[in-house]
């Protein structure tokens, strides 16, 4: 998913002391979208297979994706702050080496084995990552011309689109197969025999994350010693005034439900993901081994980057916010079907929706910061702030599917894609403040 700021009010302009060459830099920039792309997918992984492991209903396992986007609205506005403190490139540093911690961490909630201890390793990776996010964004932004800063962000955000593409089947080929024979009933186990039964299957994710560890440090280490163009930055994010008083971001329409449209949007995406794996294992759908459901997933976040590269072409002929509810329209329609059938038609239906997912993100996030001047910084900072709708909705999805199954409970993406639909036909017209007296 392209999980992200967007633009502010900031002016830039670049040393010359950079030497004009900005590909490399980009190119160094751009993977870490891929990584923390990568990264994110796994939460795919995981849920299933800690839900094996410890026990868990959906509302318990639903935390894994509570504590990492809970982070975002955490540390988020923490990450700008150290923005302005040390600069884009050391910020880099910062939320990289702070995910390799979040990462080595995964090794003592695996030996004990304990559920909180991997959340709270979840809890420091995505605190990394959301420093990383604050920082690589707007970088991207501003490594070049500004008439092609879009196209390049949207660049970006492809790869990270690829990484949550490869993450999911080789997660699973590295975390999964290992525990594909797992115990179904644990209840009826020795707490000696459960202990250990644990301990083997949570032992799958040691090397994987050993690696994870290892590569976030040397990529670190890179980004540390690069000679990146030096970037001179002037912000202005006073807010306007009008006879002494300030004008407030809660004060257009467009930017508050902007704020909502993102918040279901992120947790529509992460419901559907999270729930992938469990969903496809289910008789009436496919009947079919986590490994295998695994190896799926990549329809869907691949979906999205393909969507992302057909969407920057469309949206050239055709309306942004006119596409945001056609698209939402569609992914209704999808989602309905699926709820509503069984085997492969329920199977692709929903894998489908990633298709049409791809252009939502950065279009709601155009829409919501359009024409707010100097007040584009905070109209962005609530933005992303929205970006924790990924820990609630998919919770508030797990508890519906506990009480009524999970087949009805993707009842609840429904209901964010239709809000969705209405921001882009209605809710994302501008209306500024004089006008709403």
């Amino acid at each position: 998913m392209a999980l992200g700021t967007a633009g502010s009010s900031t002016e830039v302009s670049v040393a010359s002391s950079g030497g004009g060459n900005y590909k490399s830099a980009f190119a160094m920039v751009t993977s870490l979208f891929f990584i923390w792309g990568f990264l994110t997918s796994l939460n795919d992984i995981l849920i299933p297979h800690l839900k094996a492991i410890f026990d868990l209903n959906y509302a318990q396992v639903m935390l894994v994706q509570f504590a990492f986007f809970t982070s975002y609205a955490v540390f988020g506005f923490p990450s700008g702050k150290v923005v302005e403190w040390i600069g884009y490139q050391r910020t880099m540093v910062v939320g990289l080496l702070t995910m390799a911690l979040g990462a080595i961490l995964f090794i003592p909630a695996a030996n004990l084995p304990s559920y909180p201890l991997f959340l709270a390793a979840l809890i420091v990776l995505a605190a990394g990552m959301t420093a990383l996010q604050v920082s690589a964004n707007p970088y991207v932004t501003v490594l070049g011309p500004a008439h092609t800063a879009s196209s390049r962000l949207n660049l970006a955000q492809a790869f990270n689109s690829l990484g949550t593409t490869v993450g999911p089947p080789l997660g699973g080929f590295l975390i999964l197969k290992g525990a594909e024979k797992l115990v179904q009933n644990v209840s009826v186990m020795s707490p000696a025999a459960l202990r250990a039964y644990r301990m083997h299957q949570a032992a799958t994710v040691k090397v994987p994350y050993i690696i994870f560890t290892l590569v976030l440090v040397l990529v670190a280490l890179a980004i540390a010693l690069y000679k990146f163009p030096r970037i001179d930055t002037t912000k202005d994010f006073r807010p306007i005034k009008e006879g002494g008083k300030k004008h407030s971001i809660w004060r257009y329409p467009h930017v508050v439900l902007g704020a909502v449209a993102i918040f279901v949007y992120v947790g529509a995406e992460v419901s559907i993901g999270s729930f992938l794996i469990n969903y496809f294992g289910q008789s009436y759908i496919a009947g079919l081994t986590a490994l295998a459901a695994a190896n799926l997933v990549p329809f869907y976040w691949g979906g999205a980057m393909v969507g992302r590269f057909i969407g920057s072409a469309v949206l050239q002929k055709v309306k942004t916010n006119t596409l945001v509810a056609l698209c939402a329209v569609v992914a209704t329609v999808l989602v309905l079907i699926s709820m509503l059938s069984f085997g492969h038609v329920a199977m692709w239906s929903i894998l489908a929706v990633g298709l049409f997912n791809s252009i939502m993100f950065p279009s709601i996030f155009t829409l919501g910061i359009a024409e707010m001047g100097p007040l584009t910084g905070e109209a962005s900072g609530l933005l992303v702030i929205a970006i924790v709708g990924g820990a609630i909705i998919p919770e508030l999805q797990g508890i519906l599917a506990d009480h009524i199954g999970i087949h009805h409970a993707f009842i609840v993406p429904v209901i964010c894609y239709l809000f969705i639909m209405y921001y882009g036909w209605k809710g994302s017209r501008v209306i500024l403040p004089a006008e709403s007296h």
